[in-house]
């Protein structure tokens, strides 16, 4: 039997969502063992004038817990 945990990361991108998807696992993976799956929560946007500047979303990272 497995026991999971959630945690909730937000990352952010200049070049787009798919992009601050990937930098947030990439920093998951580095302090979490066993990360098993991710939920996007939230998505946003950061606007400059008429232009978006950042690209954030916010997602609850999975993994499993072991001995």
């Amino acid at each position: 039997m497995s026991v999971a945990r959630v945690t909730e990361i937000t990352a952010a991108s200049t070049v787009g969502f798919e992009d601050a998807i990937k930098t947030g696992i990439a920093r998951a993976v580095k302090t979490l063992r066993n990360v098993k799956g991710a939920w996007i929560q939230d998505q946003e946007v950061r606007v400059d004038g008429d232009k978006i500047v950042e690209y954030r979303v916010h997602m609850k990272v999975s993994f499993i817990l072991t001995d």
